[in-house]
């Protein structure tokens, strides 16, 4: 049988490589002068290092950016190295600035994304000094050399690094979390203390796979009554209060009592039940989303903020011409995100299900999607799906799910890819990898009537039929209804009166901009 290689098409992968230098632990963009003015806020952007978290993190600093603040965006070496090699262009702006971290501090081998369990452990070890040394570098700058950077006067982190708090405490400035998971995720994370009270976690081993996580409810989440252990954050299934994930998210709860403000990439009618309950835990919960249609509204086209890329990989807009050449809401959109993996054989049964279906399909394959194995499919594939398929190595996704012709979205569930689909009025297929991913499942395929799940082993006939279903059947009429008035939701919640405008207002007004604390 005849082989195809899943990259050998088309679109070749370019590389762009900067000419700046790479000093461990220094700024990696190139001096711009400028001259401040002494009263400009300066914010200190601090997202963890993944790429779903670096999205909405640079989404927030352009909108802050946009308002008037000087913008301070932390990275690791490496990841910042990747920005820069994605997309051709300026990795930095007047007033809009990059400093990194070294690599180490977060992972021996340098890549963060291979060893999550490394990550959370080495971050709750090694970040806050680090970051106290950054901060308070910046801060002796500012005085040393005042036309190129005001004082810090607040610190905007990750909702999982809130080993951030000891910097913006030594400098006496508000420290703002802002969450890049879904909010029934970081609800069901601050319930931990309770779940174990309740004596449903930790688990015992057996429980992990002999139907207990799928019988099991839990009643007392605001807002998430009746939901399954299994549709739960996958970092909470320990069987040890022991586990690196247990010791990791309720170390993050108790820090993030020391904010003065927890952001969500969401709107207040999406989630409205269980965003009150997360009010009743943290102050000053401000839902800000959908952040990239926030950026859309408010920032204009012509801005050079728009210059500035967050993607890890480089994207191949080629397929949007595609996209073009084809019918309305013809074409399934195929991204398990950033992270996850799939075996070669599960490779070839989402392959023969999307050729099996008879849709257009753009399918996004990363080099590293695949377990052990370049991703290699059969040539007989590659001929049957001649004049229906596209495969890419990554894409511009806002794009791709705002383009006419995409009528569905085969995802993992990430929040990013979850909220830009619900804002673009795209109905989804399932497939949760991990994380937060299965209770965004839980919300998209249940309460918000947008989703239907697949099977975690992802067999061609189950593809085929949830392709077939979503493209052309009664649920999937039914599904894009829904997914319409969500979208419309989204678009009134960043308009210039909507709720998440407001709540932006009153995070710089009332938060960032307050007196240091």
């Amino acid at each position: 049988m005849g082989q195809w290689k899943a990259h050998d098409h088309k679109f070749h992968r370019r590389i762009y490589l900067s000419s700046t230098s790479l000093s461990r632990g220094e700024r990696m963009v190139e001096e711009t002068s400028e001259t401040v003015s002494d009263q400009k806020p300066h914010a200190v952007c601090i997202p963890f290092p993944l790429q779903g978290h670096i999205n909405p993190m640079l989404q927030l600093a352009k909108l802050l950016h946009h308002s008037g603040f000087h913008i301070t965006f932390v990275n690791t070496a490496r990841n910042h190295l990747r920005l820069l090699n994605s997309r051709p262009g300026p990795s930095g702006l007047p007033g809009f600035r990059f400093e990194t971290v070294p690599d180490e501090l977060l992972s021996a081998s340098g890549d963060v994304a291979k060893d999550m369990a490394s990550l959370c452990e080495s971050t709750s070890r090694n970040c806050s000094v680090a970051l106290r040394s950054l901060v308070a570098k910046l801060q002796e700058r500012s005085v040393a050399l005042p036309e190129l950077a005001p004082p810090v006067t607040c610190v905007v982190a990750d909702g999982v690094m809130t080993c951030a708090a000891g910097a913006a405490e030594e400098l006496g400035v508000p420290l703002v979390l802002q969450w890049a998971i879904g909010v029934g995720a970081i609800s069901a994370s601050a319930h931990l203390d309770t779940l174990v009270d309740r004596g449903l976690i930790p688990l015992q081993e057996s429980q992990l796979t002999n139907g207990h996580l799928e019988r099991t409810t839990v009643d007392f989440i605001p807002g998430m009554k009746g939901i399954r252990l299994k549709d739960l954050p996958t970092l909470l299934r320990a069987t040890s209060c022991d586990d690196i994930f247990f010791k990791f998210v309720r170390q993050e709860n108790i820090g993030a009592f020391k904010a003065s403000a927890v952001i969500l990439n969401t709107l207040d009618a999406l989630e409205p039940d269980v965003i009150e309950g997360l009010r009743k835990i943290y102050k000053n919960v401000l839902p800000v989303g959908p952040l990239h249609l926030a950026i859309t509204r408010a920032i204009p086209r012509s801005s050079p903020l728009h210059s500035i890329g967050s993607s890890l990989w480089r994207e191949e807009p080629e397929c949007l011409p595609w996209l073009s050449s084809k019918a309305a809401a013809s074409v399934i959109y195929v991204n398990y995100g950033s992270l996850a993996v799939m075996s070669p054989q599960q490779l070839i049964e989402f392959a023969w299900g999307l050729a099996n279906s008879g849709s257009h399909f753009l399918w996004i394959i990363r080099e590293d999607l695949v377990t052990g194995d370049a991703a290699v499919l059969p040539s007989e594939f590659a001929e049957e799906v001649k004049e229906r398929g596209l495969l890419a190595g990554w894409c511009p996704q806002e794009e791709v799910l705002g383009h006419p012709a995409v009528g569905g979205f085969l995802t993992h569930c990430g929040w990013n890819s979850t909220v830009e689909s619900l804002a673009a009025g795209v109905p989804m297929i399932c497939w949760p990898f991990g994380a937060d991913q299965q209770t965004n499942c839980w919300f998209s395929c249940g309460r918000w009537g947008v989703g239907v799940e697949m099977g975690a082993d992802a067999e061609r006939g189950e593809v085929e039929k949830l392709v077939r279903e979503v493209m052309a059947g009664d649920k999937g009429k039914a599904m894009r209804s829904k997914a319409a008035y969500w979208k419309s939701l989204a678009e009134d919640a960043v308009s210039p009166t909507g709720s998440s405008t407001m709540n932006f207002k009153k995070l710089v007004n009332e938060i960032l901009l307050s007196k240091a604390l």
